[in-house]
């Protein structure tokens, strides 16, 4: 796993012996941040990062100068990981959180612009995630939701999508709070 692009550019990230999480591809993160490249400016935003795993979205947010970027794992074997390598690296805008997902969606009180989560593809609520997040009310209102999640999945006929990617096995589905009352 290496760093695609920014200030920590082709560092290779190694996750912590005994990891158990699935990190999403170099190929479908280099996509993912080829579309945020035209979208977003980096330097601007703060990014929460769901379901970090090896924490590879984040450390890719961070080193392209995100003002901040919050990444939420309840794993002790992953957030010790993730801690250990933001020291290593030097990464000064990243606050790792442990705590589980839903029980950080009930108490945060932060809005971010772009809120990203890569749960485990066998999670028994993975379908209810965009209702979860949007319904917490941590994404700006110009901000938007991607969720990874199986090929087997669609979201299309979700009331926020937007948008679809497919990278390989890895699928992106993107969310944006719309007022449809105009």
């Amino acid at each position: 796993m290496r760093i695609i692009s920014g200030k920590y550019k082709g560092r290779r990230i190694i996750p912590p012996r005994g990891f158990k999480a699935r990190p999403t591809t170099d190929f479908a993160r280099e996509g993912l941040f080829n579309i945020l490249n035209n979208r977003v400016n980096y330097e601007e935003i703060s990014v929460l990062d769901l379901f970090s795993g090896t924490g590879s979205i984040s450390y890719e947010f961070a080193s392209r100068g995100a003002k901040e970027v919050h990444l939420v794992e309840k794993d002790v074997r992953h957030i010790t990981g993730i801690r250990h390598i933001i020291n290593d690296m030097g990464f000064t805008n990243i606050r790792p959180i442990h705590i589980d997902v839903k029980a950080f969606l009930k108490t945060c009180s932060v809005k971010y612009d772009i809120v990203f989560a890569d749960p485990p593809y066998e999670l028994a609520w993975l379908s209810d995630i965009p209702d979860l997040v949007i319904d917490s009310g941590v994404i700006k209102e110009d901000g938007f939701f991607i969720l990874e999640h199986p090929r087997d999945m669609s979201f299309s006929v979700h009331k926020y999508f937007f948008e679809h990617r497919n990278y390989g096995g890895v699928n992106f589905s993107f969310f944006r709070i719309t007022d449809t009352s105009h």
